[in-house]
């Protein structure tokens, strides 16, 4: 993609370039992956008709709405800024010709364009006085560095506040709800480095804050279960899935959902005959997300047994998987509302 001047680059009918290229590569990047406008809002929690004012080039996404839904394609933020990259080992960057992009009120210059993978992401972000991430608070896996080169920014993280100032950083675990906002008079200007986690590699019990499930309206958690009441001990063999309605922290809803299972796959090749990858080769996975199609409203998964391969396809679908040795389901709904609920990962098999 070619270096973007917001300000004066603007298409036929005088909408900024900019807007128009995010909006075609969103588009993209939700067909490729078979998805909806409707089935996208649901899994990032935005709107379907901002979504769609997004991809027609009608409206300027914040920094915020592009993480949301880059969790919810499970692709980095970068993938909206140029189609079809070239990946590299080594990235050098001239200041003169680095890629820059305008979202409502922040630009963006990507200092990694091309890098192979998505270890590392780093930006600088000049936001306009009063201006910062959005309406929304912030969750994502992984860290996230902040160095402020001028101006001041204050960040909120969880309960803490933080005024950061000309050279000040700020280093913290970005599943810790936060945002951030310019609170000086004049324009300011930070390095904002994002290192995502490994699905594969977060460590055992993070789970998100009762705070940030708070911010949402309403969700819904997907349980296995045999009889409605207890959580099932094996996610390949339980036949139902109990969703509940979550609206100001309560259950205000139960859905009994019936759910595929193994035996649904009985008479299918099975890459997994040796048990080698624990269920972790693409035909597992494909029969995964069969499994979860009739939970894919729903944000959070408790079970009381998976294999790695199931629990590794949730989270590619934006599900995040819990594995508890609580037993009922209501209780374990509570201690998950509570921030109490911890994801034994070492049970996984």
């Amino acid at each position: 993609m070619k270096e973007i001047d917001a300000n004066d680059t603007r298409t036929e009918k005088n909408q900024p370039l900019s807007e128009v290229l995010v909006g075609r590569r969103l588009r993209e990047l939700r067909t490729q992956r078979g998805f909806s406008l409707r089935s996208l809002a649901e899994r990032s929690g935005l709107n379907i008709n901002t979504l769609s004012l997004v991809e027609n080039g009608k409206t300027s996404p914040s920094v915020s709405t592009l993480q949301q839904l880059a969790l919810a394609l499970n692709v980095p933020i970068t993938a909206f800024f140029e189609s079809d990259p070239q990946q590299k080992n080594i990235v050098f960057t001239r200041a003169d010709l680095r890629p820059r992009e305008s979202f409502g009120s922040a630009q963006i210059h990507n200092l990694g364009k091309n890098f192979k993978g998505s270890a590392v992401q780093p930006f600088i972000v000049t936001l306009q006085p009063g201006k910062g991430s959005g309406d929304h608070i912030i969750v994502h896996t992984g860290y996230e560095f902040v160095y402020c080169i001028n101006g001041s920014i204050k960040y909120q993280i969880e309960n803490q506040e933080f005024i950061l100032e000309s050279e000040d950083s700020l280093l913290f675990e970005a599943h810790l709800p936060h945002c951030w906002e310019n609170t000086s008079d004049t324009s300011a200007k930070i390095l904002l480095v994002l290192i995502p986690v490994d699905e594969r590699e977060e460590p055992g019990g993070r789970h998100f804050s009762l705070e940030a499930m708070k911010k949402e309206l309403i969700m819904k958690i997907a349980v296995i279960t045999d009889d409605g009441k207890t959580i099932s001990q094996h996610f390949g063999r339980a036949p139902y899935y109990m969703v509940c309605t979550i609206e100001e922290g309560k259950i205000v809803n139960r859905e009994m959902r019936a759910k595929l299972g193994h035996n649904h796959f009985a008479n299918q090749q099975h890459e997994e005959a040796h048990h080698a990858d624990h269920g972790l080769d693409s035909i597992s996975h494909n029969k995964h997300v069969s499994m979860a199609e009739a939970i894919a409203d729903c944000k959070v998964l408790l079970c009381g047994g998976m294999g790695m391969g199931a629990y590794d396809s949730m989270r590619r679908l934006n599900i995040q998987p819990f594995v508890t040795d609580v037993e009922n389901i209501d209780d374990a709904v509570k201690a998950f509302l509570d921030g109490k609920l911890i994801d034994h990962t070492e049970l996984l098999h």
